[in-house]
């Protein structure tokens, strides 16, 4: 569904060349819970920007169902991540003056969206609190509205870059399954530093120093076998 070949990020720090991502081939597969694992600096978020199309490669190629994601104008771009893709970042970006369930449904219009939404937070746990704002929700909760509004519209896609980061393990731990249980048949890319967030992964890949390590089955990495 997505293939990169030979990507590579460089980013530019007073003209000297600096690779966030170096000659990456990877795949995403239909319906896997894909996960990205490497320590801070490593890279693993600018893949995950290349794979979403938020950035372009520097060189190499990025395709999502058969085209070239840098032959898409920003036109293009945007409505592919609107229409295909869901995502979910460290920090609950959410807006203060929203609801939970508006918030959720802040990029869609109709009773449908409003619906789904409704149903999505239900499942997530947070029916009762939809219509709370931001303030009144702890960060595992306000993470939970970010899923939701991943979720919404069925993505063929869903990137959760380092979701669990600012939350303790238990809220971790909780926030990646509900949002493995509720991805329904696409694909979950997920970039962390921690193994143990992993657990329920169909395949890892590590990245160290912007270049793809190794891949291994989910149980081998986040036990440490």
């Amino acid at each position: 569904m997505i293939q990169a070949r030979g990507a590579s990020l460089v980013y530019y720090d007073h003209g000297r060349e600096v690779f966030a991502c170096r000659n990456v081939d990877l795949e995403v597969r239909p319906g896997e819970f894909l996960g990205i694992l490497g320590p801070s600096g490593s890279g693993k978020s600018s893949l995950l920007y290349l794979l979403s199309g938020l950035k372009t490669p520097s060189s190499g190629d990025v395709a999502f169902d058969g085209r070239s994601v840098g032959d898409l104008n920003d036109e293009e771009r945007s409505k592919m991540r609107l229409n295909d893709f869901g995502f979910v970042f460290q920090q609950p970006f959410l807006l203060g003056y929203l609801t939970a369930i508006e918030n959720v449904t802040v990029a869609t219009v109709g009773k449908a969206a409003y619906e789904e939404a409704r149903e999505l937070l239900d499942r997530l746990g947070m029916g009762e609190k939809s219509h709370r704002y931001p303030h009144e929700l702890s960060g595992g909760e306000r993470q939970r509205v970010c899923v939701a509004r991943a979720l919404l519209g069925d993505p063929m896609v869903v990137f959760a870059d380092e979701p669990t980061a600012s939350l303790d393990h238990a809220n971790g731990s909780q926030v990646v399954h509900l949002l493995n249980q509720h991805r329904g048949s696409g694909s979950l890319v997920m970039v962390t530093h921690d193994p143990s967030m992993l657990a329920e992964a169909d395949r890892i890949v590590e990245l160290n120093d912007g270049m793809l390590a190794s891949g291994h089955q989910a149980t081998e990495v986040a036990t440490g076998h």
